[in-house]
């Protein structure tokens, strides 16, 4: 190939007919030759005449230019012209290893990055070289295999980026068993690792190293945390020297269990910002029920956190009785108790009854002494089902006889009568502190401060269940927090005050931290090695690169106190693992990590996305030399006279005029034909023409989209659907109407539910469709429902009935439960069949000998069925996935409904062959 700047040619030889033009220009300025000029009297009779054709006596030097145009680019498009020409290397013939991350940093271009793979088993190809394919994320057992290109190119479609990064430790292993003399093709994800260099050092020992990257901006999700504000999201990104928009989406399921966007956030990432936490104020119930926050539009595991138990704030109720004015705030019971919880928990406040109904995770009673004994009954139900009940001493409990004669369920110790404090009958000299926190306590390990001291509380009386009921204790071994189980739940006594009169430990952080590990304020927000020991936690779903979730299959289960410092690896891939009482999961990034550029030696070339491909120029010449001898031709017509001839214009009047005689004459007959031919040549699905423009419109693209499914799909094939006139056309053509319901649409004529009355009774089905979701139920006085009444009340429709388990509708090739539309609730009526018996071992009655001759719903099927000349639908369905899941339904109600209408009972006929069998005495 002969290279001339951006262009190259195959055939460079032929540009050699270019030699050939000057000696042509000649040519066609001698031929044809000029007239030699002769004196001759009688050409005076000739005078006055016009010659309708013209000759020049020499070609205009234009029309020249034009030919050698022509000419010149035919010799061009022969001699093979290419843009942008890959030029062959004829270099190295040593090994090339093509190394790849292929972490979930990959993902979004991933294409982009298996065509620069492609490239270079092309080049390695022609090279003749030996090429090894080594993705950093799935490195083989056996080492490095150095194979054919062609080899390869069969693998790539089976190679995907992983939801992890790779092991640089691993890698260096492998490279460190490489032969001498390889050349290096790096395809980066463009993040800085640890080990990074190091591995870099040894490819460069073996041979040269050339890097791919893309110009795509790494994104990812951190870490999630709860805050006053909501729960935080910070979005990473690696390169932030520019201002960025995205827009951050939280999926969960819907109170219907149907997966849908809870919420989303438009979020401006400044120039220098490489982390922006993002907030979403979500109410408990909505920040319950999210599953995923992601990054809209970004194809990748790290554009995605999953969530787990850790992010459910639990919800505590303080009972509240009368409390001092507002100068006495600090005393109150309640005070230090709010500002322990607050941002850390959904507090709620108010009596006793309205917090059990409620059913909070924890309900604290502060110095609450007696309660009645419907209290005492709906509060220990309470208990008994999973619930925590915390209580405070005071001095309302130390003068009580609560728990004094014997045990008191709602208590978890018998407690002695009055107190124990300084100054008092039961009294010591000064001040306790506390005693550290035993190995099987739910506080061990927390510090205690030097500066909590205890000055009253109330006593346990001893008890051979107390030992083990204790959890902390004074320096003196006097119990000062005593737990008891009841149930699937439990009751926690402290025997101090929830404010500073009986100690001063509600002043302190650990107040704070035993709350916490009480798991009064967090479920299992701080995730430690002793919550997990002896536990192993079983991958659910795990997610690849994309961010696509699969099935673990059979990954092994992770041991407890490993999980607490696994991070994304291919043992312990991302995604939802199950432990023995909650979920856990398992992203990408974890706490503390951020995203890096690399930054490359200045020795390593790095390349990216910027050359442009190749591109053959032979088909556009050649089109472009057809078009000049086009306009040489139109130009030779017009120098000679004849381009705008009288008989060429008579010619061309006459047949506008014979055209325009004919037209009338010739539509007049054709127009009933014509619909006649187009609704029996093929099957054709017909709708309802209801003079509402904008529902027929629609009414014709949903039509024409399930038939572009059912196309697809089955071998029914139908052609464009056609709206009909009641009134004027025929039905007989078509074996299914679709009819939507619209309170305006004028009543039919007598003549028409004759026709439609005919159509049914011969086969025909009519679906109609109310549009309102069946709010109310089928006849039910909606707008749409009333008009409905209106329009089949002159016709002959048997009993309906909501469509059975075991209809023929249900499977008739797809097998369904539900059948929505643009709405996804309501349900849809068929003719009522009488109760069969169930056949010996077949599943379904004896149902439907006949197709329903009409079916009624709501669902506005064909705004979910319809689709625009390119194929994308036109009416937005749902939100998100559950959204397509919807609208996928939808689709296969159609499908259902077509084949269903076209084949009759045969399905239910199948599910019956011992009985056809033993009817036909076979």
């Amino acid at each position: 190939m002969w290279v001339l700047g951006p262009i190259g040619f195959t055939a460079p030889w032929v540009l050699l007919g270019f030699l050939v033009l000057p000696l042509l220009w000649l040519l066609l300025r001698a031929v044809p030759p000029a007239p030699v000029k002769r004196r001759f009297p009688g050409v005076a009779l000739l005078l006055g005449l016009k010659d309708e054709e013209v000759e020049a006596d020499r070609t205009p030097w234009w029309l020249l230019l034009l030919r050698m145009l022509a000419v010149a680019a035919l010799v061009v498009a022969f001699a093979g012209p290419v843009l942008n020409p890959r030029v062959e290397r004829g270099g190295s013939t040593d090994p090339l290893l093509v190394l790849m991350d292929a972490s979930w940093a990959s993902a979004p271009d991933w294409s982009v990055r298996m065509g620069r793979v492609s490239q270079a088993l092309d080049e390695a190809e022609a090279d003749g070289r030996v090429v090894c394919l080594l993705p950093a994320t799935a490195l083989p057992a056996e080492g490095c295999a150095f194979l054919a290109p062609a080899d390869w190119r069969s693998r790539l479609a089976g190679l995907s980026p992983a939801g992890f990064a790779p092991d640089m430790d691993a890698l260096s292993g492998v490279v460190s068993a490489l032969p001498q003399d390889v050349e290096t093709l790096w395809i980066s994800d463009g993040l800085a690792r640890e080990g990074r260099a190091e591995v870099l050092a040894d490819l460069q020992g073996l041979g040269p190293v050339s890097v791919f990257e893309t110009a795509r901006p790494v994104m990812a999700l951190g870490p999630l945390s709860l805050t006053e504000e909501g729960v935080s999201v910070p979005v990473l990104r690696a390169d932030a020297s520019d201002e960025a928009l995205v827009t951050l989406l939280a999926h969960g399921p819907d109170p219907a269990g149907v997966p849908r966007v809870l919420d989303r956030q438009d979020v401006v990432l400044p120039a220098g910002a490489a982390s922006v936490p993002v907030v979403f104020d979500l109410p408990p119930e909505l920040r319950a029920r999210v599953t995923r926050f992601e990054i809209e539009g970004l194809r990748s595991a790290g554009a995605k956190r999953l969530t787990d138990d850790s992010l459910k704030r639990r919800e505590v109720g303080l009972v509240v009785v009368r409390e001092g004015g507002e100068g006495l705030q600090l005393l109150s019971q309640l005070h230090y108790l709010r500002a322990a919880l607050a941002g850390k928990a959904d507090v709620l406040e108010g009596a006793l009854p309205d917090l059990v109904l409620a059913n909070p995770d924890v309900i604290i009673l502060a110095d609450v002494a007696r309660l009645s004994g419907g209290e005492v009954a709906d509060l220990l139900d309470w208990v008994n089902e999973g619930g925590m009940l915390l209580r405070f001493a005071g001095p309302n409990l130390a003068a009580s006889d609560v728990a004094r004669e014997g045990d008191d369920p709602l208590m978890p110790v018998r407690l002695r009568a009055g107190g124990r404090t300084l100054g008092g009958a039961m009294s010591w000299g000064e001040p306790k502190r506390l005693r550290p926190f035993a190995e099987t306590s739910p506080f061990y390990g927390l510090p205690v401060p030097e500066d909590v001291e205890i000055s009253a509380q109330v006593m346990a009386q001893p008890d051979p269940d107390l030992a083990s009921r204790v959890i902390a204790t004074l320096e003196d071994g006097t119990p000062l927090v005593t737990r008891k189980a009841v149930g699937q739940g439990q009751v926690v006594l402290f025997h101090v005050t929830a404010n500073a009169e009986w100690s001063t430990l509600p002043l302190s952080g650990l107040f704070v931290s035993m709350l916490d590990r009480l798991a009064v304020t967090s479920r299992a927000a701080i995730l430690d090695a002793e919550d997990l020991v002896g536990q192993s936690l079983q991958p659910l779903r795990v997610m690849d690169g994309f961010g696509r979730f699969e099935d673990a299959g059979n990954l092994l289960p992770v041991a407890g106190e490993e999980f607490v410092s696994a991070r994304a690896s291919n043992a312990t891939p991302p995604g939802l693992y199950q432990g023995r009482d909650s979920l856990r999961a398992l992203n990408v990034l974890a706490e503390g990590e951020a995203l890096s550029p690399m930054r490359w030696p200045a020795d390593v070339v790095v390349s990216g996305v910027e050359r442009r491909g190749e591109r053959v120029l032979t088909p556009l010449l050649l089109l472009a030399a057809l078009a000049i001898l086009a306009a040489d031709l139109i130009a030779s017509l017009w120098l000679s006279g004849r381009l705008f001839g009288a008989r060429v214009l008579s010619s061309v009047l006459a047949a506008v005029f014979a055209t325009t005689l004919a037209t009338p004459q010739a539509r007049a007959q054709e127009v009933p034909d014509d619909f006649a031919l187009r609704a029996a040549s093929e099957l054709v699905l017909a709708y309802v023409r209801t003079g509402n423009a904008e529902l027929d419109r629609m009414s014709e693209a949903g039509l024409a989209g399930i038939s572009n499914v059912l196309t697809m799909r089955t071998s029914v094939e139908p052609a464009a659907p056609i709206g009909v006139d009641l009134e004027t056309d025929p039905l007989g053509f078509f074996p299914m109407l679709y009819w939507p319901v619209t309170p305006e649409q004028p009543m039919p004529s007598a003549a028409a539910y004759t026709k439609l009355n005919a159509y049914l009774r011969t086969g025909g089905v009519i679906l109609f469709d109310t549009r309102d979701a069946d709010i109310a139920g089928f006849g039910a006085a909606t707008p749409n429902g009333t008009k409905l009444q209106s329009l089949a009340s002159p016709l002959d429709i048997p009993a309906l009935e909501p469509i059975p388990e075991d209809h023929v509708l249900n499977r008739a090739f797809y097998l369904l439960r539900e059948f929505p539309g643009r709405h996804a609730e309501g349900t849809i009526w068929v003719e009522a069949a009488p109760e069969g018996e169930l056949a010996d071992g077949m599943p379904f009655r004896n149902l439907n000998d006949n197709v329903t001759p009409v079916i009624v719903g709501g669902g506005d099927w064909a705004a979910a069925w319809a689709m625009d000349d390119s194929g994308a639908p036109m009416v937005p369905v749902g939100r998100g996935f559950s959204g397509e899941h919807q609208r996928e339904l939808s689709y296969r109600f159609g499908v259902n409904l077509v084949i269903y209408v076209l084949t009759g009972n045969y399905k239910s006929d199948q599910v019956h062959v011992p009985a056809l069998l033993d009817r036909l005495g076979q």
